[in-house]
């Protein structure tokens, strides 16, 4: 082989490595914005799960609520103020979530 061949099989070669390069750069950029994207999910579903845990924190203690003194309240009258309670706990985590998040 030709010192010209030897030298346009190295340039071809070349020029299919700096291609190669560019095609695993590009789908390194789009794993990179994955990754990002998929740990932005996990913290929101981590929050979520805090938040959820909060509420089942306030939907136990409503429910432990629920036993004292309620005898002589109705059945609705008793799940309608068990309820308001549910929903004041809540509102109130919620209302602490946000000054924890600032």
């Amino acid at each position: 082989m030709s010192l010209a061949g030897q030298l346009t099989n190295v340039l071809d070669r070349t020029q299919q490595l700096i291609e190669l390069c560019e095609v695993l750069q590009e789908e390194n950029n789009l794993l990179k914005k994955e990754n990002k994207a998929l740990e932005a999910s996990l913290d929101n579903n981590k929050s979520k799960i805090s938040d959820l845990e909060e509420k089942l924190k306030a939907l136990k203690l409503a429910r432990s609520l629920e036993g004292i003194a309620v005898t002589q309240i109705s059945s609705n009258e008793k799940t309608l103020d068990i309820k308001q309670k549910i929903s004041d706990f809540v509102r109130e985590i919620d209302k602490c979530i946000v000054l924890l998040k600032k």
